[in-house]
Parts: C-alpha cells; structure tokens; sequence
C-alpha cells in the first residue's frame, strides 16, 4: 500500500509535483490512472488501460515506476517519444520527486554511430567525393565527442542520405565481440547503461526484437525486469505480427553482396574466390525484380509462383544464395569481418527456405511479396501472435501495463485484449478531461456520394470548402489511401489559395513545422499522419476525415487473416476489420483537440456513418462533442468567442475499472 498511497500524495494538489511546478494541477483521471498501475506493479498483474487525451498518462505511470523501487521497461512508439521520454520528462520528474534512480535510453542498433563502419567507409571510393567527404569527416569529429553516438544529435546528414547505412551497423552486419573497436562500441555502451538502470526507455522495435532473440535462444537485448510498461499500446498487434515472422528483401541481398566485395578487398587474396559468387547474387536480385514487375504490387507468394518466370527467377536466386554461402565457407576464417558476411548469407538462405511454401505449418500463417520500384521483400506472417506473447509474459512474472488514447472499441477492450492473448486483465477506461461539449463540433455534410464512387474525393471536396474557408485553413486532411490524398492534392492546387503541405513532399518534422507557420495551411496526410502528429493551439482547427479507415480488401495478410477467422467459426468483420477500423479512426479524431485551450471542427464525411449500421460504432467512439449536419453550424463555431476553460470539465464521463473477460460478446 506504500506505493499507492505515494503515488496518490505526488499527484495530489499539495504533492510533489505540484510544490515543484506552479502550473500543476491535480488531476482526477491522472489520480486514477495512476493508481490502477501501481497497483498492478504490485500484484504483478495485467492493466489494459484507455486513458483520453489530456489525462496525463505520462506522468500517471512515470511517477509510480519511479517510486516502486522495482526495475521498470517503459516502450514507447516512436524515437521521437522515447527522446522526449528520457531527455524531458524523467529528469523532470525525478527532480520533483527526490528519486535518484538510475535510468537509461536504449534503441537499437541502427539509431547509433559504428565505429568499424566509418572507418571503412572513409577508404570507399562512394565517399571520396568532396561532399560527402566533408559530412563524413563531420560525423566522424560528432562521433569523437558524442558520449552515447546516438545519430539523433546528427541533424546535418540528410534523411534519405546514403551516408547512413555506412556509418551504422544492423544486426545482420555487425561483428560483435570480433570487432576492432568492440571497447568503444556505443551499442555496447548503451546495453550495458541500461543493464545498471532502474528504468530503461525503449521503444517497441527494439522490445519485440528481444523478444524475439528470446525465443530463438540467443539470449536478451534488455535485463530482466520486475515490470513493462507498454505506452501506445495500439500498435503492438500489428508489431508483433512483423517480428515473430520472416523477412528476406532486395536490400539485405545487395547490402550483403556489397559487404562481402568491401571486406574481400581487405583479405589477402579472397576477392578473386567471392567476387563472382557476390556479382552473381546482385544480378539474380536485379533479375528477380524484372521477372516480377508484370505482377500486382503485393500478394499472397503462393500466386507469384505459379508463373513460370517468378519461380524460376526465385530458384536462381536461391543458387545464387547457396554459391555465395560455400564461397564464404571457403574464405571466412581469413578476417572476423568475412566470418560475419557467413553467419549472414547462412540466415538469409535459412529465410528463403522458410518463406517456400512446403506442407503445413506449425503455426497459421501467410507468405507474401510486396514490390518497391527498385526491390521487393519476401514476407511470412503468422495470423495469430497471442500464444508467443503469452508465453513471453508468464516467464517473464511481471506487471504489464498497456496504455493508449485508442484500446477499447464500444467500451469493451475484448479485441485488443485477444491480439495479445490477456485472458482477464484488469482494466480501465478514462474519457479524456477537455470539454468537448464547448472546445468541439463534428460536422457530418449531407449528401456526399457512396465512398466507392469514382468523383468521391472532388465531391467531398467541393461540399466541405466552405468549411475549410470558416475556418481560415488551418486543417489536416486526412486521407485513407495515397492515391485519394494525390486526387485531392490536385483538386486543391487548382481550386483553392491555401498553402498545400503534403505528406512525402518534405520530411515531417518540416512539414509539420511549416504547416504551424504559414497560418492558414492545408496539411494532407495518410496512414502514418492519423496518429503521433501533435499541433496545439490555432494552427489546427480543423480536421477532415475522408472515409472509415477500413483496411485495405486487397491486403495479403487481412485476406488470410480473414479466412483463417471465418474457419474458425468467426465473423471476419465483426471480429477483425470492424474493431480494427474503429480505433484507426479513434487516432485520427484524436488529431483535433491536445489541449484545454483547443477549438475545433471535425468534418467526418463517410455517408456511412449514418447509412450503415455498424456506423454507429464509429459515431459511439467519439468525444461527447456535438453534431450536426448543417453547415452554418459550422460556420456559427467559428465566427463565436470560446468561453474560458473549466478544469477536468468532462470528469462527467465515468470511469471504471473492472476485470475483463474476454469471452464475453462487445456490446452492440
């Protein structure tokens, strides 16, 4: 009870944080958040944990970890969240709080300077140009005097540099403890940081990677730890589907074929035996992707290889593959760096064997390919992911605790829930504390033509401009596919003078930050844009929505993943793309309000919402803001004085904790 009662004191309005922060201010959802993970570090149990924007969940599993004394993983989403993590809130929070506990950031390999790679790179004639020359001459001084060589603090390479994959290792090409400078590895350093810490930030790659290293037995990235702690939880379905699965893609080929050639040329007498096997493997790569352009961009393999080129082309691939292998057998003991182009080529060649189709499979699951413009990867995908992840956290005997914005759909946690394989969770429902009914409108426009029809994406456009003028700009557009988000691209650039920023013209942070400045800006994104973009304040008041973001009918994995549900007695889409659709949707609404001081508009445009019955588990996941159909509404919003913000004025919306279990039907 000491942790309960110490975290309830810290969060109070006469605790810590608020004797150390003036601004603070207790909040009740905040309170009980974090109260029901506290009490799940010490019962070593299970909370699934839905907390609204503005409740503070941060800070509301931040304080108990610290307070606990025991050893805590917190993962986040992205880099970005993990840096904002360690680097602002933790010593914030340890301040306030008098905790002198020791804390580390780990990522993974990739996000950190190589040493033996710039060495090597600075020898290769791709980087004697002048220009690139000065930016690795510049990395290399950063890496001299970087404590932790993490590439974060890089912010003069480019983003799509080819620089990068020559001055970072992958796990594939790294050479571990035969590396000449395995002393000043920064992986290293950071592995062995976060094996002293009380609490390690990481983020959900590098999480499921170790899991995965688990499971195959090659022992543990992370130490042992008496409790996870699993922020944005919504997205570990889908991770977890990618990383208990195989992968073999055109650039490990390459990438290999490219390092075998670079460490040849440092070996006495071994470029004459690899060369030919290394140029042969690149050719039959370059060859594959030819053989396979005619067909769809991705799909299930099964299909790809019953055309006569495809298979034929991916039998030479694999020779090339195996010549490469007995070549290196030939000449890896001539340096540690050929002996690691082996145990390559050697797990590459084990891949290819696990993506052919052969008898039945231990596990269901799904092989697909997906062609690139210049590649393609080669992909086996199991459909359930609930009993290795099951297994994972009984051996592991510790708390876990799920947290995010988007986890329950229609009140009920059971389809999250099941993707993990939590039998009876604890959990626990908190509505977010702004006043929707005041800082909020969904606008539904009336009349829009059925989503499948070819002129949607003009109609939607031509209907809501009068909105998007109310509101001076200052709108996401959100967008379901890419080629709906090119259709309205256009339509705007002819027919409006609002600046466009659209995704992929410039890196995002830039975009972002350019979208903020210009005042009255369109940003139009898709996919990655529907969840962790945050803008504050007036630069965003509005939010479209183009359609439900239903998943992608022609997607190989949903289709095998539907099947296998409909063999099991299931409904595919009441089980799958219906939940799956809702919290999508959920991250996208969730783009609107971030603040107290927030107003805005959201114009949901799918005639479904209202057309179709299984609308009103999408309308039932919104925000108690109202709704309306007419456009003066909208129009009235935006021309009014907002009143001034109430403290946790939506604290109407209850919430409540219980067990779960998951054998008992979503409500209707």
């Amino acid at each position: 009870m000491e942790l309960l009662d110490a975290t309830a004191a810290a969060l109070s309005a006469q605790g810590s944080l608020a004797r150390a922060w003036p601004k603070f201010r207790a909040r009740g959802a905040q309170q009980r958040l974090a109260g029901a993970v506290a009490a799940a570090m010490l019962e070593r149990g299970e909370l699934v944990a839905e907390a609204g924007t503005g409740t503070g969940k941060t800070y509301a599993y931040l304080v108990p970890a610290l307070l606990s004394g025991l050893r805590v993983i917190v993962s986040t989403g992205t880099r970005a969240l993990q840096d904002q993590l360690y680097h602002r809130d933790l010593p914030r929070l340890r301040e306030a709080l008098g905790v002198g506990l020791k804390t580390a950031l780990l990522k993974g390999r990739s996000n950190y300077l190589c040493w033996y790679r710039m060495e090597r790179a600075r020898g290769e004639r791709a980087f004697s140009a002048r220009q690139q020359a000065a930016l690795l001459a510049r990395v290399w001084q950063f890496a001299g005097a970087s404590d932790d060589g993490d590439i974060a603090g890089i912010d003069f390479v480019p983003e799509d540099s080819a620089l990068w994959p020559q001055i970072t290792s992958t796990p594939d090409n790294c050479l571990g403890s035969e590396c000449p400078f395995h002393a000043e590895c920064f992986v290293v350093k950071a592995r062995a940081r976060a094996q002293a810490a009380d609490l390690v930030v990481v983020n959900h790659h590098l999480l499921f990677a170790d899991l995965a290293l688990k499971r195959e037995g090659f022992g543990e990235i992370l130490p042992g730890a008496h409790a996870f702690v699993i922020d944005e939880a919504h997205q570990l379905p889908e991770l977890a589907t990618r990383f208990f699965g195989q992968g073999l893609s055109a650039r490990q080929l390459q990438d290999l074929s490219r390092d075998v050639l670079a460490e040849a040329l440092s070996a006495s007498g071994a470029l004459g035996a690899l060369q030919p096997a290394a140029e042969a493997l690149e050719r039959c790569v370059r060859e594959l992707r030819l053989a396979w352009d005619p067909l769809p961009a991705r799909g299930p393999l099964e299909l790809a290889l019953r055309h006569d080129p495809c298979a034929d082309s991916l039998e030479a691939l694999e020779a090339a593959l195996q010549a490469l292998v007995e070549a290196l057998e030939g000449q890896a003991e001539r340096s540690p760096g050929l002996e690691a182009c082996l145990v390559r080529a050697q797990a590459l060649r084990q891949k290819l064997d696990a993506l052919h189709p052969r008898g039945e499979d231990a596990v269901p699951c799904v092989r697909w390919y997906e062609l690139a413009p210049r590649g393609f990867s080669l992909q086996l995908t199991p459909l359930d992911v609930a009993e290795p992840l099951s297994e994972f956290r009984a051996k592991a005997r510790a708390a876990w605790i799920f947290t995010s914005a988007t986890l329950a759909v229609s009140g009920s946690f059971g389809h999250f829930a099941g993707q993990l394989g939590l039998e009876q969770p604890k959990t626990l429902l908190e509505p977010s504390p702004f006043d929707y009914p005041k800082q909020a409108l969904a606008w539904l426009p009336p009349g829009l033509p059925d989503p499948s029809e070819r002129g949607y994406v003009p109609a939607l456009l031509r209907t809501t401009l009068p909105a998007l003028q109310a509101s001076n700009g200052r709108a996401f557009l959100l967008f379901t596919s890419h080629r709906a988000l090119r259709e309205a691209a256009e339509w705007l650039q002819a027919n409006t003078a609002f600046p466009l920023f659209v995704q992929g013209s410039q890196p995002r942070h830039r975009l972002l930050q350019a979208f903020r400045d210009s005042g009255n800006g369109l940003l139009l994104g898709a996919a990655s844009f529907w969840e962790g973009v945050d803008v504050a304040g007036d630069a965003l008041s509005l939010v479209l929505i183009d359609k439900l973001p239903f998943a992608a009918p022609d997607d190989p994995v949903l289709e095998a993943r539907l099947e296998h549900i409909r063999r099991g007695g299931g409904n595919p889409f009441r089980d799958w793309q219906l939940p799956t659709a809702v919290i999508a949707f959920k991250q996208g609404v969730g783009r609107l309000i971030r603040s107290e001081g927030d107003r805005g508009v959201l114009v949901l445009c799918d005639p479904r919402l209202t057309g179709k019955g299984y609308g009103r588990n999408f309308l039932g996941s919104l925000p108690p803001m109202p709704r309306t159909h007419a456009l003066a509404d909208v129009e009235a919003f935006f021309t009014e004085q907002p009143a001034p913000a109430t403290a946790d004025a939506a604290a109407a919306g209850s919430s409540l904790i219980r067990s779960f279990d998951i054998d008992a039907p979503d409500p209707a």
